[in-house]
Parts: C-alpha cells; structure tokens; sequence
C-alpha cells in the first residue's frame, strides 16, 4: 500500500461483491454523468463528524446508527423518511438520558442501496438468475430483465438520495427535531407498551428534565440544541464506481471526500487488505467504518487499521462488531485485546443485527428481539471487563410496523411475519421493537452508571 492513491487506484485491486454490467461504455457513461452532478454531502459536513466521533472514542459520546437494511426505489417517499428520521429521534434521546452523554445520530439512509450476497444466482423452482444486490444495481423482481445490472440505476440512487438529504436536513432544521416534541412520542410509545409501566419512570425522569429546563430559561425558541439537531448519513461503500463518481477534492483543505455520504463503511465480505475497497477508502478523508465479524483476524484486523489511518487520526475509524449473540463474549475479547495493546484511536460499536439471522421452518430469514438485546448486553459487558469503552449501537430499522423480526414486547411470532414482511434483503426491527431496544439499552447504560438504583427486571 505504499503507491500512490487516485480516486481509481481501486480499479487496479482485485475486487469481490462487483455486478458484471454486460455493456462496459453504458456504465462508463453514466459514471461520467454522476461525476458532472453536485456533491450529496460536503467536506465540511464530514469534518464535523469526524470530530464528534472522536468523542466517542475518548468516551464523551455514543453513537446510535439505524435505517433499511437496503432502501428500496419504490419506498421513496417523504413520509417513509420522515417516520425513519422520528423513530431514531425518539431512540437518541432515551440514549441520551441513560448516558448521560451527547448521541452522535448516523442514519442508514439516502445511499444504502447496494447489498453484498453470497452467492451470485438465486434458483427458484429449478431456474437459476443473477441474485439481486440491491435497486441501485438490478431489480428485486425474480425475471431474467430485472436481474440484469443497469447503471442507469445509480442515477435513480443518486437522486432520491439527493431527495431524502434535502428532506433530513429539513427536518434536523426546521422544528421536526424538537427535544419536547420528540419526548411526546415516546410518551406515547411507552402508553401503548405492554411494559409500560417499566419504560414509565424513565419516562417520567426525562420529562422532569424538560420542565427544570424551561423553568430555567432555556426553551426551543431560545436554544438551539432543543429544536435542532446534526443528523448525518451512512453506507457501505460497496459499489466503487458510484464512490468513484461522487468523488470530489475539497476546496478548502485540498483533501479528497467521498461525498455519497458523510460515513462509509467496508462490509465483512469486502475488508481484504489488497482488495478494492479497502484501496478506495485508505484515500478518502471521511470518517469510515470497518465491519469486525466471526472470521476477523486480529493481525489482519492490526493491518487494515495501518493501511486506512496510518497517522492514528482521531474519528477516523469506527469498528463494528458483529458476531452473533451466541459468539461474542468468546470472539470478541481477543479483537479488543490486541487493538487495545497495540494503542490504536477506535471508536467501538455493536451491530447486533447480522450475526443473529435465521431462517423459519419457512424458509423465511428473521432475527430474534432477544437475541439482538443479548448480543448489545454482552458487547456492553466485554468492554467493562477489559476496561474500554462501548461506544454505540448500529441496528436495521424502519419507521414502519413491519413483522420482520420475531420476539419483543408485543411477542410477535413466526405466525405474524407474514402480516407485513416488507423487505427484499435482512428483517429489520420495526418503530416499537427500535423504541423497546432503546429504552433497554437505556437501563443497561444508566445502571451501569448507577449499579446501586439498578432497575430490577420486570
């Protein structure tokens, strides 16, 4: 990794998780087109977050990052948008109240469209097609047309990406995002929950912050930090000649940012060391993720840390655990050992969604509520052990009520999935299970604050 970087240095690098597009000057042509359009996101932007995710690392803040697991084109609307925005609203400040901390909020939005498979073909009664991987690349219906990788779709990606950022930055802005408003969803969250009368003190608390704070003199008309806030957007940088074309040099640094989104991150599948994506992003100034699973090396892990910061450049990097409920107090301990004596800047958090998976006897692919907390309890408890911080979660969610993931306060079942299983990739958590994950995750956060006024489980 010692030559020099270019914005298509990556095309030198052998590359896995890459679509065939069967016309090579159609794609060339498209990514020329997307070269000539505005920025998504600006170097500025991405400067800020680095520097709130810096915080994280040295234990001032937390991180909550949520959204689709993959955004689908016929999903695009304001209110899917919006109902997504609200829900990680509502879960940011009843992280906040538990930490006591500022909540760094990074949405899975506005660019999350591509989705790394493992196998290259799907077969359905006996006919095997290109698998789907995402709208910004073919097409989810199971027909050989669909299939076939367009790159007129990273057009369509591109603009109702620009579309969903012009309505976030509306809404973090424009009075959607004020504190007291916010809290009066989760009030009314915690009245349909059939633990209400756990979430209820929590409650009660946050809402006697509120009105000390009035009292005092510090109101939405006059406070900034309670009608708006900073909202950020994230994905995995997985289809390099999109990154390549929303590539720009910043102006006022002379530093190079990928600007599709303020975070991006290197999937598990696409993380080796002489791989494309990894050249891609040791280039770009953005802060940027790295997903640590089952199969993480810790030397590897050492060495890809050296190749994407190699000056230890604080709220450069975030890794993002995800080992599966049943995996991580075993996996994970050794990873965190070797970062930590080795004195690597990182910032920590859990992705409690990809390892925990399952298919029913349906053949449907769902996720446990349980285990999702189990696998947050025990990050939680890993980092107390060995004396770190934990410094986040990451969760596929949507705003809908969706019946994807099994389990949770309202007890769904695998009988239930079928009333509005909506996704075409992994289940995500719905608005109440997000909601429920957060006000858990909230205990566990101020209990371990406060391990004498621990809340007993109900």
């Amino acid at each position: 990794m010692t030559q020099s970087w270019t914005p298509a240095s990556w095309r030198n690098k052998p590359i896995r998780q890459v679509p065939a597009y069967p016309d090579p000057a159609k794609l060339a042509a498209m990514e020329g087109k997307i070269a000539s359009y505005p920025p998504l996101v600006f170097a500025g932007e991405a400067r800020r977050l680095k520097a709130q995710l810096a915080s994280v690392q040295e234990g001032r803040s937390i991180v909550l990052q949520g959204g689709d697991c993959a955004e689908s084109f016929a999903d695009f609307n304001a209110n899917n948008i919006r109902d997504t925005f609200r829900v990680l609203l509502q879960m940011a400040v009843v992280l906040t109240f538990g930490a006591s901390l500022p909540v760094v909020k990074l949405g899975r939005m506005a660019g999350q469209f591509a989705k790394p498979r493992s196998s290259e073909t799907e077969t359905v009664a006996g006919e095997s097609l290109l698998t789907y991987r995402g709208d910004i690349i073919n097409g989810p219906d199971f027909d050989p047309a669909s299939r076939i990788p367009d790159p007129a779709r990273m057009e369509m990606g591109y603009f109702q990406s620009a579309g969903t950022l012009n309505l976030l930055r509306a809404f973090a802005s424009g009075g959607y995002a004020d504190l007291h408003e916010v809290h009066r969803w989760n009030l009314g969250f915690v009245e349909r929950s059939p633990l209400a009368a756990r979430y209820r003190e929590m409650s009660s608390r946050i809402d006697e912050t509120l009105r000390f704070m009035t009292a005092c003199g510090m109101t939405s008309a006059n406070t900034r930090e309670l009608r708006e806030t900073d909202f950020y957007v994230s994905h995995e940088a997985l289809l390099l000649p999109y990154e390549q074309a929303l590539t720009r040099i910043d102006s006022t640094s002379g530093d190079t940012y990928a600007c599709s989104a303020h975070f991006l991150w290197i999937g598990d599948r696409t993380r080796q060391p002489e791989g494309a994506h990894v050249e891609f992003l040791r280039g770009v100034r953005n802060p940027i993720g790295i997903k640590v699973g089952p199969s993480t090396d810790p030397d590897e892990l050492l060495r890809l840390i050296d190749i994407l910061n190699p000056t230890d450049e604080p709220g450069r990097l975030t890794l993002i655990v995800r080992m599966g409920a049943d995996k991580v107090e075993k996996l994970f301990p050794p990873i965190l050992r070797a970062i930590r004596r080795d004195g690597r800047r990182v910032a920590w958090i859990c992705d409690p969604m990809h390892g925990n998976t399952i298919s029913t006897a349906a053949k449907v692919k769902t996720r446990n509520f349980d285990a999702i907390l189990s696998e947050v309890r025990s990050f939680f408890d890993v980092h107390a052990a060995e004396g770190t911080w934990a410094g986040g979660v990451h969760v596929e969610m949507t705003g809908r009520e969706v019946t994807e993931c099994v389990g949770g306060a309202h007890r769904l079942t695998e009988a239930d999935l079928g009333d509005r299983y909506e996704t075409f990739c992994d289940p995500r958590l719905n608005a109440e299970q997000s909601l429920e994950l957060a006000f858990l995750v909230a205990e566990e956060l101020k209990n371990r604050r406060h391990p004498d006024t621990a809340v007993a489980a109900q």
